[in-house]
């Protein structure tokens, strides 16, 4: 009966989703066009922080390659679209692949500051790197071209690009999910809550570590790849630390001990802060607050919390 009701729920939210387009304004087009995009980022980061229990700071720079990399092969080859997007892919686990080599052998803090470390070096390069990144300016101008595969879609439609990026995060949320819910998601738990004993049954923790921290390098950079024409541009500012501290938070919010907490998170971040912006100018004051309120309240997150609350109504 649980699994039913979930079921329908879950029904209901997509047809909703789907139907966006047609039953709102441009201005929420691009609003949960957004949510999707950043709620995929938060996803990718929950694989390792709510999953495998590895805390970082420098997931922005697997989020920041992917949209520079369909940047420069919109503007220098004029790929289409679903080839920048595997570029972007490919681009964000090599990354990954080389500072998690170099990370995953730590733990806890010593782990988070190093990441930090290295998505500042790479947010420098990329500032600094003016006759590639074009530096602060970022890379703009480029223009989306055909989709791939024999499909003739305008992507410069907004209402067309939300029902792209609304596919493809829907896909890459099945295979998340598929991770997860497999052997090798059920070790990444049991590696967050106790590695020594992993270690002990003789499984190695490092390589499950790196592995992880890879896939979830590799679906960030998708939803940077996602961002770029979204955002027509790639910039510095998609690199920052600042941006990692994003997906943590709508991670936090939504709940990480559940596979949809962090698009919860991400659409409660993103609505907050859009309807704040049009009250007053002192926003960030205001969302701080309002979300350091949902996070000492709702400590389960907000999914985790109306589960609960559904729980003890059906009792």
């Amino acid at each position: 009966m649980k699994t039913k009701v979930l079921m329908a729920i879950l029904a209901v939210v997509i047809a909703g989703l789907i139907a966006v387009p047609w039953i709102a304004s441009y201005f929420y087009v691009f609003i949960f066009t957004e949510i999707l995009i950043l709620g995929l980022f938060a996803a990718s980061f929950n694989l390792i922080f709510g999953y495998t229990g590895m805390l970082s700071f420098g997931h922005a720079a697997f989020f920041g390659i992917g949209s520079y990399a369909t940047a420069l092969v919109l503007i220098h080859l004029e790929w289409p679209f679903l080839a920048c997007l595997l570029v972007s892919m490919g681009a964000s686990a090599l990354l990954a692949l080389v500072i998690g080599f170099l990370s995953v052998r730590l733990n806890e803090v010593y782990f988070a500051m190093l990441t930090l470390a290295f998505g500042m070096m790479v947010f420098a390069i990329a500032y600094q790197w003016r006759s590639v990144t074009n530096g602060s300016d970022g890379l703009a101008g480029f223009t989306l071209g055909s989709f791939g595969l024999g499909l003739d879609l305008t992507l410069a439609n907004p209402s067309v690009y939300y029902h792209v990026v609304l596919a493809i995060v829907a896909i890459a949320s099945v295979v998340l999910y598929v991770i997860c819910r497999s052997s090798f998601g059920m070790i990444l738990k049991a590696i967050r809550q106790n590695p020594e004993r992993v270690s002990f049954a003789g499984l190695n923790v490092r390589t499950y570590r790196l592995v992880a921290f890879v896939i979830a390098g590799t679906f960030a950079g998708l939803a940077g790849g996602l961002i770029a024409p979204f955002l027509r541009v790639a910039s510095p500012e998609l690199l920052h630390w600042s941006m990692s501290a994003e997906p943590i938070l709508m991670a936090i919010l939504g709940g990480t001990g559940f596979f949809l907490g962090p698009f919860i998170g991400s659409a409660a971040f993103v609505l907050l802060e859009t309807w704040i912006t049009t009250y007053t100018e002192s926003w960030m004051l205001v969302l701080g607050i309002i979300l350091a309120m949902m996070v000492i309240f709702f400590r389960k997150g907000l999914l985790g919390t109306a589960i609960d609350w559904w729980m003890e109504v059906k009792k």
